[in-house]
């Protein structure tokens, strides 16, 4: 079983996701590190966008090349890269709504 077609989507998630760190201080002892580790995340923000995007490629390179080997799909596979590239997509376009969901969500 191959799991690189898992990691690459979730990893692209994850990478999505730290771009948010500079909007989510989630009290007031977090807030002091959060706003110092935001001046270090949001000069990469570009960056972490594009590891992003690479990795979702990554993603699905390797389930096409699964699907060409005649590899039987799993569908949990399928919902992964989706999910994954749902969240990078949103994070990209709409970060700040997405903070505001991250932020509401977290107690």
């Amino acid at each position: 079983m191959n799991h690189g077609e898992k990691i690459a989507p979730v990893a692209a998630a994850t990478t999505a996701l730290a771009t948010l760190l500079c909007c989510l201080p989630v009290g007031i002892a977090a807030a002091a590190a959060t706003a110092s580790l935001a001046t270090v995340v949001s000069a990469y923000r570009a960056w972490f966008l594009l590891a992003s995007a690479g990795l979702l490629a990554l993603g699905v390179v390797q389930f096409i090349r699964a699907q060409r080997q005649c590899a039987t799909r799993k569908r949990g596979s399928i919902a992964i890269l989706a999910v994954s590239s749902t969240i990078v997509l949103l994070v990209a376009f709409f970060p700040q709504v997405m903070a505001a969901l991250v932020a509401a969500w977290l107690p």
